[in-house]
């Protein structure tokens, strides 16, 4: 399996090339040259495999159609040391949940911080361990995070050999909670940085950095963003595990709703529908920060200023420039690198927008990919995650509310609509107490994290002050 980039480079490289490598030298971002296809008899098998063997083993199955440069000995057992109970809580690592009629969510915040991302990135701690330790190197991660991010990488990879860790985040734009994870945590290789903007800034900042191939190369720069396409691979396997619960028969469809900023979650859907997984639709639902709902509604992908980029009760999902969308883009062109470099690296830097609507493949986003979008605002929120828990005793958190409210006007008689949840209440307390009156229950291992020692640097949006500080604690 060899990989390219959305901006065109085609020259071949392996999934352990770009497990390391983050960002192509181009700016584009990684796709396998072709996608997998999974029949109805591998589907079939595969159903199996979920339901007497587990996740760990469904991961290894899918893994292993993109991953032939690490033994399949080796990968299997990759996957078995990361999808355990001891991780996960719960042998299934993501059990589906019935909400109410024709609405199912798929538990995937059972892991070490809470949220969806440790589904992955404990994933890529393994895999990053295993592939320095093969090659005697090391690697100094460069990270954005609007939330959860930040916190599922640096426990994925605190304590891990030959790996450093710097993750950019918004200073005062996540909850106390989120803060509390990130900051609290003293290990020598993890480093937060608290930048002056928005997500959007501390992404930039990431994708400049990895954009100067000389210092990208002298201090051996990687990243854990849904950039990387190890992190997005490993959010494929959940849809699967998700349909095989939902679904008797291959011969049944089910929806997915995603909450989504950054569109790497929802995007991981759309390779498993690339696949052949038998999904009808993939419904993304935003928050206020609508950039992505506006495209597919429009054909017009906007991105926003930080001015114009709102602070919400969502806060995850504070982007206005989703990253992972030029992967979907992409496929959209008819795997165009020229065309998908004219937008996402000339026309979003000269006038910040690019139009789809008269583009013959603007209608493929719903006919053949299967998209459809909707929005939520923090008073949405906020009825979503009373309703729920007035009516089936079940609290959710903010953003799994906002999916919960898209999804209920996407639904199909006859279709499963499964909501990807986001993660636990706790993490956004203030905004469950204001919805339900009610504290959201914490676990105990989190009493009293908002109190711990702190350990942050502060930073205007800034890459090369970004650079100065990696160049500081790599001396």
């Amino acid at each position: 399996m060899l990989y390219l980039s959305t901006r065109g480079d085609q020259t071949p490289k392996q999934f352990c090339d770009i497990l390391l490598e983050g960002l192509a030298p181009d700016g584009g971002l990684y796709l396998p040259a072709s996608y997998p296809q999974v029949d109805a008899a591998t589907l079939e098998r595969w159903r199996t495999v979920y339901h007497t063997q587990g996740y760990a083993e469904l991961a290894f199955e899918v893994l292993s159609l993109y991953i032939d440069d690490i033994p399949a000995a080796d990968l299997r057992a990759l996957c078995a040391k990361t999808y355990t109970v001891e991780v996960f809580g719960t042998g299934e690592i993501v059990p589906l949940r019935h909400l109410e009629n024709g609405i199912w969510l798929e538990a995937l915040s059972n892991g070490p911080t809470l949220a969806f991302k440790d589904m992955a990135m404990q994933l890529l701690g393994n895999l990053f361990e295993y592939e320095l330790a093969r090659r005697g190197e090391t690697l100094n991660i460069l990270g954005a995070t609007s939330g959860d991010t930040g916190s599922a990488a640096e426990y994925a990879m605190r304590g891990k050999k030959g790996v450093r860790v710097f993750m950019t985040s918004p200073a005062n734009r996540m909850s106390p909670f989120q803060q509390a994870q990130m900051f609290s945590l003293m290990d020598e290789n993890i480093f937060n940085i608290a930048v002056d903007g928005v997500f959007d800034d501390c992404q930039d900042m990431v994708k400049a950095v990895s954009n100067d191939l000389e210092f990208k190369r002298k201090y051996k720069i990687g990243t854990v963003n849904s950039i990387n396409w190890a992190r997005l691979l490993a959010q494929v396997v959940y849809y699967f595990a998700g349909y095989f619960q939902a679904t008797e028969t291959n011969a049944q469809k089910v929806s997915f709703t995603v909450p989504s900023g950054n569109f790497g979650n929802v995007c991981a859907g759309h390779v498993a529908r690339m696949m052949g997984l038998p999904i009808a639709k993939l419904v993304v639902a935003t928050n206020e920060n609508d950039v992505l709902d506006e495209f597919f509604k429009t054909g017009v992908y906007r991105v926003r200023t930080s001015a114009d980029t709102h602070e919400t009760s969502s806060p995850s999902m504070d982007i206005s420039k989703a990253s992972n969308f030029e992967r979907f883009v992409f496929d959209l062109l008819g795997r165009d690198g020229a065309r998908t470099k004219a937008f996402f690296g000339d026309a979003l830097s000269r006038v910040g927008f690019f139009d789809l609507e008269a583009h013959p493949a603007f209608s493929q986003a719903a006919g053949k990919y299967g998209f459809e979008s909707g929005k939520s605002t923090h008073a949405d929120r906020l009825a979503t995650i009373k309703d729920t828990w007035t009516r089936h005793g079940m609290m959710i958190d903010t953003h799994t509310a906002d999916g919960v409210k898209v999804a209920r006007e996407h639904l199909q008689a006859g279709v499963p609509m499964i909501v990807l949840e986001t993660a636990l209440p706790i993490k956004f307390a203030a905004t469950i107490v204001e919805a339900t009156g009610r504290e959201p229950d914490r676990p105990a291992r989190f009493e009293g994290i908002e109190a711990l020692p702190k350990r942050v640097t502060h930073m205007a949006a800034d890459a090369q002050a970004i650079q100065q500080f990696i160049a500081q604690h790599c001396a």
